[in-house]
C-alpha cells in the first residue's frame, strides 16, 4: 500500500529524530556557485572535509556569460563568484564542470543527461529547481544554505516527510500542446500554493507518452504549484534514455540497476494525501499574463474579469487589461531556454517553426542551449543551419535571460515571450515584463513579432 515516494524516501532514512525530522541520506549534491560559497566557509570555519566527496558535482550555470566564455568574466561579481566555485571545488577534492569544458551547462540539464541523476535516488542542489530531477523517477527537491553544508558533512539531511499528491493527466494532448503547457495549465488550475506541503507524482496517459524532457519540464514546474518536488516513475522511457550515457551503470551493473529500477511504482492499492485528474482536451497552448507562474491562460483565451488587489496591480505591471486578447500583441524578446526548455527536444520544436522563415526584424532572440552536449547535438542534426538561415543565433550555454544574475537581461518595460519558469516582477532585469510559454509557442513569436498561436504556424 506504499507510493513510491514512501518507497524511495524509507529506503534513505538514517534515523527518526523522536517528534521531529527525518535524518535522510543523500545520493547525489549538485553545487552551483550562487548558494555554495557560504557552505565551503562554514565547513572550512570547522575544520571538516567532504564526508562522500565522490557523490558532489560542482558546475557554474546562474553567472555564466552565453558570449566569450573561452575570455574574462567581465561582471566583477559573476567573475568571483564562479571562480570561488572552482576553488572550492579544487581544495574539498570535488568533481568541477567549469566554464568551456563539455561537461558545462545547466546543472540540471547535465546531471541527466550524463547519466549522474538515476531512479531511486535523492538528491538536492542549492537551488528549487532540482525537482528537475524527479522525472528520472527520484526524489529531487531544493535545499538552502546551511542544509548544503550538512550534506557537505555528512552526507545527510534533516527534513520533514512532506505529503503525498498524485496528479494524473488522462487522454490524449492536442496539436501543438506540450509538455510545458501541461504545466502551466496544471499552474493555472492548482495556484502557485496550490500542492505546498506536498510530493507530486505525476501519472496517466499523457505522462506515461511524454518524452524524458518533457519529463524533465514537467518536473522541473513542480515547484511552482508551491510542490516540494515532482516526480515520474520510471519505465522503459527513462531506461532508454539512461542507457549508454557517461555515468550510468554498466554491464552486470545495468542488469542489476534496471531490476531494481523496475520495483520504483506505486503500489495499485496506495493512498495518496491528495489526488487529483484531469483532462488533455482541455489543455491548448498556454501563456501568461501576469506576474506569477499561475496567472495563465489558453493562448486564444481572454484575460480574466476584474480580481483582487494583486491581480489589479499584476496587470499594471505588465501593461495588460481585464478582458483583453493577447494575441497579436507586440513583443520584444524571445528567451529559449533554461532548466525548464534548454534540451535537445526543445530546439526541434523552436527550428520546426523558425524553418523556412526569418526572424521578425524588430525582435531580440536568445536562443541558449542548457549544455555543450545539448549545443553539440544541435549542431550534428543541422538545427543550426536551419535557424542560421532563419536569421537565427545560438548563444552559449548557461542559464541566461531565465534570472538576472548575468548579462542577458531584459530591459524596462520590454516583453519577453519566455520558455523559463519564472515571470515574477524584475526576474528577467529591473522593470522586465516576462511571459512563459512553451518553445513552439516562443518560436512563433519570433517569427511574427507578435504573441502568436504556434498552431497556426505547424
Amino acid at each position: 500500500m506504499n507510493t513510491l515516494f514512501d518507497k524511495i524516501w524509507d529506503a534513505h532514512v538514517v534515523q527518526q529524530v523522536y517528534d521531529g525530522p527525518t535524518q535522510l541520506y543523500i545520493d547525489r549534491l549538485y553545487c552551483h556557485e550562487v548558494t555554495s560559497p557560504q557552505a565551503f566557509d562554514g565547513m572550512r570555519a570547522r575544520g571538516l572535509q567532504c564526508f562522500r566527496p565522490e557523490r558532489i558535482y560542482c558546475m557554474p550555470d546562474h553567472n555564466t556569460p552565453t558570449h566569450d566564455q573561452d575570455k574574462p568574466i567581465e561582471d566583477p561579481v559573476s567573475k568571483k563568484q564562479v571562480d570561488t566555485l572552482e576553488r572550492n571545488a579544487r581544495e574539498f577534492g570535488l568533481t568541477h564542470f567549469g566554464m568551456m569544458s563539455k561537461d558545462n551547462g545547466i546543472i540540471h540539464v547535465v546531471g541527466p543527461e550524463k547519466g549522474l541523476s538515476l531512479p531511486g535516488m535523492t538528491i538536492v542542489c542549492g537551488d528549487s529547481h532540482t525537482s528537475t530531477h524527479g522525472a528520472m523517477g527520484a526524489v529531487a527537491f531544493g535545499i538552502g544554505t546551511s542544509e548544503v553544508e550538512m550534506v557537505m558533512a555528512s552526507q545527510c539531511i534533516l527534513q520533514q516527510k512532506p505529503k503525498s499528491m498524485r496528479i494524473s493527466i488522462n487522454g490524449k494532448l492536442g496539436r501543438g500542446v506540450t509538455a510545458k503547457d501541461v504545466a502551466l495549465y496544471l499552474m493555472s488550475q492548482l495556484t502557485t500554493s496550490g500542492a505546498t506541503g506536498y510530493f507530486v507524482e505525476y501519472s496517466g496517459d499523457v505522462v506515461r507518452n511524454m518524452s524524458m524532457e518533457g519529463r524533465l519540464t514537467l518536473c522541473n514546474l513542480s515547484i511552482e504549484m508551491g510542490a516540494r518536488g515532482g516526480f515520474i516513475a520510471p519505465d522503459e522511457t527513462t531506461f532508454d534514455y539512461i542507457k549508454g550515457r557517461e555515468y550510468a551503470p554498466k554491464g552486470e551493473a545495468w542488469d542489476k540497476a534496471v531490476a531494481y529500477w523496475r520495483t520504483l511504482k506505486s503500489d495499485s492499492n496506495a493512498v495518496f494525501d491528495k489526488e487529483l485528474v484531469f483532462n488533455a482536451e482541455d489543455i491548448e497552448p498556454r501563456i501568461t499574463y501576469g506576474t506569477n507562474p499561475g496567472m495563465g491562460i489558453g493562448i486564444t483565451e481572454k484575460l480574466p474579469g476584474q480580481g483582487d488587489a494583486n491581480f489589479e496591480k499584476a496587470l499594471a505591471y505588465m501593461g495588460f487589461k481585464s478582458g483583453e486578447e493577447l494575441l497579436g500583441k507586440k513583443i520584444d524578446y524571445v528567451f529559449l531556454g533554461a532548466c525548464t526548455n534548454g534540451r535537445i527536444e526543445d530546439f526541434r520544436a523552436f527550428a520546426s517553426i523558425a524553418k523556412g522563415r526569418k526572424k521578425a526584424d524588430d525582435v531580440v532572440v536568445w536562443l541558449v542551449p542548457g549544455s555543450w552536449a545539448v549545443d553539440k547535438q544541435i549542431r550534428e542534426e543541422g538545427l543550426d543551419k536551419i535557424l542560421a538561415e532563419a536569421g537565427f543565433e545560438i548563444r552559449q550555454p548557461g542559464c541566461s535571460a531565465c534570472l538576472a544574475m548575468n548579462d542577458d537581461k531584459v530591459p524596462a518595460g520590454k516583453y519577453c515571450v519566455s520558455t523559463s519558469n519564472r515571470n515574477f516582477e524584475g526576474r528577467q532585469g529591473p522593470g522586465a515584463r516576462t511571459i512563459l510559454c512553451s518553445p513552439l509557442t516562443a518560436a512563433a513569436a519570433a517569427v511574427t513579432g507578435v504573441i502568436t498561436d504556434p498552431r497556426q504556424l505547424i
